[in-house]
């Protein structure tokens, strides 16, 4: 079976842009949720955020891409444009059929969306723009990233809510290995903090009510009250190993395995049973041809939501069993940067693949009152050190999906 390794990072963040810039906040402990800026959300129920606060788009494209590109393609095409730079492959050399884009969002170009919906309503038919539909469709990011890099090989989007990048990414992985292409940039994007974003998932119930902002995401911490919304993206550079290995590239790790499912049970709610989730992740391992026990690190998806952390916690603990499973290293980046829906998984998956190149597990802020019900080893309080070979990244949404990635120490 042909192998795909990690060769290029991309990341637009609330803590940093750049995968220096991510990382070095993530081991310093870097908060970056606080009070919505972006607009007047005093009165909101949904008004702390991790938002991305330092993106000026014009920084990265000309006033015309800027105006006819909405703020997810922005994000993307940003982050491709570092995960190619840093990757250094001489694409004159390759047949651009056997490269590809797979970045998802959940919600798509929802600025583009409800903008255009403002000025039908209060100007009129004429008057919306013909670039709405291109701007504000799920598969734009990826459609633009291929554009602009000229990659002609497998180009989709998918959109699974806050699985969306892991099952980007693994989808990803299946088309280098199965050969239909030999390099895919991969991961998801997402910006939804405006109005109507905060309205809408402040109407879910879901989200934390907690009046201190920095205290606001606190994943497995018996004082976690719901999810802090975020904003972002993060892009990878897959390829097949032997390619990246005669090339001299780094890599950070190699994909062993991916898992997918779904809880068939709630719009939100995630199955307590957790037996999908369990499952997805054992899947991931199988594939990994892994003893569950041998993983050194869980980059949890962690929401801080009362009844995801539980689950998830139970979940890990019959993949790994009692023991193993209060004793692995748990990591929550959600603590930092909050939930960036269709765009976490990737978040996520490039702080996992940091710990493993840098051996170092970034801690989960706001982990002060361990709850019984989610005994896990939450790495908390400040970075700690570690051999990371071994990891799992998990991702669970609403409407059920769950996606989990397997991660290892790239060996010869």
């Amino acid at each position: 079976m042909r192998r795909v390794v990690i060769t290029g990072i991309g990341v637009v963040s609330p803590i940093g842009i750049g995968r220096n810039e991510y990382w070095d906040a993530l081991a310093e402990g870097k908060n970056g949720i606080d009070f919505i800026s972006a607009f007047d959300a005093a009165d909101y129920r949904l008004n702390i955020a991790g938002e991305v606060r330092n993106f000026d788009p014009l920084l990265w494209f000309d006033k015309k891409e800027a105006r006819h590109t909405d703020r997810t393609v922005q994000f993307a095409e940003v982050c491709a444009r570092q995960a190619l730079e840093e990757a250094n492959i001489n694409f004159t050399d390759v047949d651009p059929y056997r490269f590809g884009v797979c970045i998802g969002s959940g919600q798509g170009g929802i600025h583009t969306l409800v903008d255009s919906v403002t000025v039908l309503s209060e100007r009129g038919e004429a008057r919306v723009s013909p670039f709405t539909v291109p701007m504000m469709i799920v598969d734009m990011p990826s459609g633009y990233v291929a554009m602009k890099h000229n990659a002609k090989g497998p180009n989709f989007s998918v959109s699974s809510a806050c699985a969306t990048a892991l099952h980007s990414i693994g989808e990803a992985y299946h088309t280098i290995v199965r050969g239909d292409a030999d390099y895919m940039l991969s991961g998801g994007t997402e910006a939804t903090i405006i109005p109507f974003g905060a309205a809408s998932f402040g109407a879910t119930k879901a989200i934390s009510r907690n009046p201190e902002a920095k205290k606001a995401c606190r994943p497995f911490d018996a004082d976690r009250d719901g999810f802090v919304l975020g904003e972002g993206a993060g892009v990878i550079m897959l390829e097949e190993y032997e390619a990246a290995k005669a090339r001299g590239a780094h890599i950070y790790a190699e994909i062993k395995g991916y898992g997918a499912t779904c809880d068939a049970y709630h719009f939100t709610a995630p199955d307590p049973s957790g037996d999908a989730t369990y499952t997805a992740m054992k899947l991931a391992v199988e594939r990994a041809d892994w003893d569950p026990k041998s993983i050194d690190l869980v980059n949890a998806h962690g929401t801080s939501t009362p009844l995801n952390d539980k689950m998830e916690t139970e979940a890990v603990k019959r993949l790994m069993g009692e023991e193993a499973g209060s004793r692995v290293l748990v990591q929550a980046t959600k603590s930092m940067i909050g939930h960036a829906l269709g765009a976490s998984g990737a978040l996520d998956l490039i702080a996992a693949l940091m710990a493993v190149d840098k051996s170092i597990v970034h801690q989960t802020l706001n982990y002060e009152t361990p709850d019984p019900e989610c005994a896990l080893n939450v790495v908390a309080g400040k970075a700690v050190r570690a051999d990371v070979r071994r990891v799992i990244v998990n991702a669970f949404a609403f409407g059920g999906h769950n996606a989990v990635i397997a991660l290892e120490k790239c060996r010869d």
